[in-house]
C-alpha cells in the first residue's frame, strides 16, 4: 500500500511539470469587446477585430479569460469566441512560402499584425496558412502568434 501511495505521489509530482498545448480561439463578432471582469459590467478594455487570435487561459459559465498577443490578459464573453483558428504576423515582414522549407519559393509577403487563416496546424516548426486574398503556403511557427 505505501508503495502505491508513492507511486501515485511521484505520478502527480512529474505530471505537473508536463505543459499542456495552448488552446486558442479566435473573436467572431466583427468587434469583441474585452472587459477586466466577467461581466458586461465590467469595465470595457479594449475591442479586437473578427479573426483576432486569442489564448484561453480560463472558462467559467458564459466567459473566458483570454490573453492577447502582447500578453494582456482580459474576460470575453464565450458567445463573441470561435473555434476558428488563426495567427497574427509577429516580424515586421514574413513570407508565405510554396512549401515548410526556408528555401522554398515565396508566394505572397505579409508584413506584422496581419492576420491569417490556419489550414493546418503547426508540424516541424510550420503552419500551413491562407491569406485572406487567397494565398496558401507556410510561414515558420515563430513568425506567428495565436498557434
Amino acid at each position: 500500500m505505501r508503495l502505491l501511495l508513492i507511486a501515485v505521489l511521484l505520478a502527480s509530482v512529474l505530471g505537473a511539470g508536463v505543459a499542456a498545448a495552448a488552446e486558442f480561439r479566435s473573436a467572431g463578432d466583427p468587434a469583441v469587446i474585452l472587459y477586466d471582469a466577467p461581466s458586461v459590467k465590467a469595465r470595457k478594455l479594449y475591442i479586437v477585430n473578427q479573426g483576432y487570435p486569442l489564448e484561453v487561459m480560463v472558462q467559467v459559465e458564459g466567459w473566458v479569460k483570454v490573453r492577447d498577443a502582447t500578453g494582456t490578459l482580459a474576460w470575453a464573453e464565450s458567445k463573441s469566441l470561435n473555434t476558428a483558428r488563426t495567427v497574427l504576423v509577429r516580424p515586421a515582414a514574413v513570407s508565405i512560402r510554396q512549401k515548410p522549407a526556408d528555401d522554398a519559393p515565396s508566394v505572397a509577403e505579409v508584413r506584422r499584425d496581419v492576420l491569417l487563416n490556419v489550414v493546418e496546424a503547426a508540424a516541424g516548426g510550420w503552419i500551413q496558412v491562407r491569406h485572406r486574398d487567397g494565398a496558401t503556403g507556410y510561414v515558420r511557427a515563430a513568425d506567428v502568434w495565436g498557434d
